[in-house]
């Protein structure tokens, strides 16, 4: 049977929607729905400056463009977005305006539109308008024979349609403050400033209740102030996503950071793809769409506040408990004790760390630990995503400036990081510490450390190797799973992959890292097709997988010969999924399932049957040609019996959920799970909290459990 395949960039705008429906859902309270409906905002501006930027890309080439596995043309994937992307945005703004903002009102916390301000709101916000916002804004013109003003990308501007004021015309001409034509109708622009904040508190408060208002209302409804001998109009709020899908030229070794802030700079100035604006002017519409070169495919009107994600100060606004889930408790993993040495525990035996529910405090103190202790000489670490005040970025200054040899991989290109990563570079090049910007044509996308130590006449190197970032930030909402280890054989691997990313080396046999491009998708390749062959009727082979993405072909022809043999296979897939499961003769013993949960689920674990003797590994790396082809990625085995039964615990969780958990049909329909009428709620999140709980009140104290593995590589 002839394979089929779901396509990519609408798969993707799918999992959006099921982002969506969590924010639709009315039995959650409403800054748990607020936050849910912005992150699907946040996830769409990237959307189209990244793939919809390609697609259009594509489009533009004419007959040179092929199209994609699925069989859609870009012309025929461009028209499905733009279907997809219309209908989320008009249920998210209805959900938004007629249950969302009227329930947080409700609840005491009640946004207040113009036509809704009352005669003390109108003095107290013109007030503040004059004093604090006014002296802030510039106004820029837009003039027909001169180049737009500059509209930076994924930023609130405000768009003004004037005319001149008949009552001053004979004063001094005053279309000449702005140098036009005092006849026509002139338009002009804002930034709306970044530094102010968004969202403004009414005066008069009660107990229990914040009135507020957004900072854009106020500039549309005082503009008059900002074009003095003009009318204002009519008025508009718009973003604009430019195209950001283009990479920095690989061959300028020399001025590499050069070449990568050129790209920034690049980015401001490309060309636009989307815009998104407020309903009130054809007029600003018509002529900012014709000046930016968009159709009206790329337009998307919204009614209400643009840019969600500026308003998440709303979800932390103390005192409105009532109207948000209770945080979750982050525990402590009892496996390390302040009281006892971090070496001495990673020497005694593996130790996993599950985020976010333990604390991501180990990796901290790793960096920490090391950046003090004396008998550490060296460390070396791959930082792709940091915070923007890393104590971890800290940490690698202090050791260089210990006179310890620090090496950090900063890798430039992780897209919209880029330009704090350069900053984290030219600190720690100033402390001392040697920085390698990555490898040419490659993203570092590994994530993995060493700590290098001095101990009783021998060199001893600790490990650890993780699914998420160095990011401390991030690591209290993304599910990562994360391994401390001194394992010789890994540690030895380990160094060869350094050497490999920072120096001259030819292409080495690894005994337990799996790396690509070198070697993993080979390596994953070789394990599906192992079970595929293992496989019969009275043992069928089994496949567990769980990641953010699938998309390579290769990798999905694989699961396909699977199931044909009889392999069952269960995948739980966060986000994209290009396979299409349920085909009789071809998938239909596929399973697909995606949990969408309070955590965003980041981790990739791996399992195989493999005829009794099973396998399990956890990675960095998706299933998509750019985690296996162009990018540094790592999968390592969970090795220590006591982790590994964590690991599988905690992937079978995800195909025990009937909570959270929806189900992919062939027809590419996601249908959520709920509990059989003879079966308890199982909902993953949560039970994995309660683990992470118990294991926190139990503390590890058998360390006779272990045995510390001394021997050199390849005598294990």
């Amino acid at each position: 049977m002839e394979a089929v395949y779901f396509n990519r960039e609408l798969s993707w705008i799918d999992f959006n929607e099921r982002v969506l429906e969590e924010g639709l859902r009315p039995d959650i309270l409403p800054l748990e729905r607020f936050r849910f409906l912005s992150i699907v905002s946040s996830n769409f501006d990237e959307f189209f400056m990244i793939r919809v930027a390609a697609i259009k890309r594509a489009k533009r080439m004419g007959s040179g463009a092929s199209a994609d596995p699925s069989g859609l043309s870009p012309e025929g994937q461009l028209k499905g977005v733009v279907e997809k992307v219309r209908a989320i945005f008009s249920r998210q703004y209805e959900c938004l305006g007629n249950e969302v903002f009227p329930a947080l009102a409700q609840g005491g916390l009640e946004l207040v539109r113009p036509d809704r301000y009352t005669l003390s709101d109108m003095d107290y916000l013109e007030s503040l308008f004059i004093r604090e916002i006014y002296p802030v804004i510039t106004p820029l013109r837009i003039e027909n024979d001169h180049p737009l003003p500059s509209i930076e990308s994924v930023r609130l501007h405000g768009a003004f349609l004037l005319s001149a004021d008949a009552a001053l015309a004979g004063e001094g001409d005053a279309a000449g403050i702005i140098g036009v034509d005092s006849a026509a109708p002139v338009i002009a622009i804002i930034r709306i400033p970044a530094s102010l904040d968004r969202i403004i508190r009414l005066p008069g408060e009660q107990a229990g209740k914040i009135r507020w208002a957004l900072l854009d209302d106020v500039i549309t409804t005082w503009g008059a102030y900002i074009f003095p001998g003009y009318q204002v109009q009519e008025t508009m709020i718009f973003t604009v996503n430019r195209d950001a899908d283009f990479s920095v030229d690989e061959k300028r070794d020399e001025d590499f950071v050069e070449a990568m802030e050129e790209v920034l700079e690049n980015r401001e100035t490309s060309r636009a793809v989307q815009m998104v604006f407020s309903p009130g002017s054809t007029h600003l519409r018509d002529e900012l769409a014709h000046r930016l070169e968009l159709e009206e495919a790329d337009l998307y009107e919204v009614a209400g506040p643009l840019d969600l994600e500026s308003l998440s100060g709303l979800v932390t606004i103390p005192g409105f408990d009532h109207l948000r889930e209770k945080p979750w408790d982050i525990y402590r993993n009892a496996a390390f004790s302040e009281d006892e040495s971090l070496w001495d525990r990673i020497s005694q035996g593996d130790v996993m760390l599950h985020l976010p529910y333990q604390s991501f405090d180990p990796v901290i103190r790793f960096f920490q630990s090391a950046a003090t202790d004396p008998q550490v000489i060296a460390i070396k670490t791959a930082l792709y995503r940091t915070s923007g005040n890393s104590p971890i970025v800290k940490a690698l200054e202090q050791a260089a400036l210990n006179g310890k040899q620090v090496t950090a991989v900063v890798e430039l290109k992780a897209r919209f990081d880029e330009e704090r990563n350069i900053s984290w570079a030219n600190r720690l090049e100033k402390a001392g510490v040697i920085v390698i910007y990555g490898l040419a044509r490659l993203k570092v996308h590994a994530k993995v450390s060493m700590v290098i130590r001095r101990e009783t006449g021998r060199i001893k190197r600790y490990v650890h190797l993780s699914t998420g970032n160095y990011n401390d930030k991030t690591a209290k909402f993304y599910e990562d799973i994360g391994i401390f280890t001194a394992r010789d054989e890994i540690a030895f691997d380990t160094g060869l992959l350094f050497n490999m990313i920072t120096g001259y080396s030819v292409i080495q046999l690894m005994r337990k890292l799996v790396i690509a491009p070198t070697s993993l998708k080979h390596r994953l390749l070789e394990l599906i097709d192992r079970e595929t062959r293992r496989s019969n009727q009275e043992y069928p082979g089994r496949i567990m997988a769980k990641m953010n993405a699938l998309a390579d072909i290769d990798m999905i022809n694989a699961l396909y010969r699977a199931s044909q043999a009889g392999v069952k296979v269960r995948l739980n897939i966060r986000g994209i999924c290009m396979l299409v499961p349920g085909i009789a003769g071809l998938s239909e013993h596929i399973q697909v399932v995606s949990v969408i949960d309070h955590y965003l689920e980041h981790s990739r674990i791996f399992y195989f049957a493999n005829g009794g003797a099973e396998e399990l590994f956890v990675s960095s790396a998706d299933w998509m040609p750019r985690n296996l082809e162009r990018r540094v990625e790592l999968m390592f085995p969970v090795l220590q019996e006591d982790i590994r039964a964590q690991v599988y615990t905690i992937l079978e969780a995800y195909f025990q959920d009937n909570c959270q958990a929806r189900l992919l049909g062939q027809d590419g329909s996601w249908t959520r799970l709920q509990p059989a009428s003879d079966e308890p709620p199982f909902r993953a999140q949560t039970v994995l909290l309660s683990q992470a709980r118990k294991t926190s009140e139990h503390p590890w104290s058998t360390k006779q459990e272990f045995t510390v593995r001394r021997s050199p590589p390849g005598e294990l």
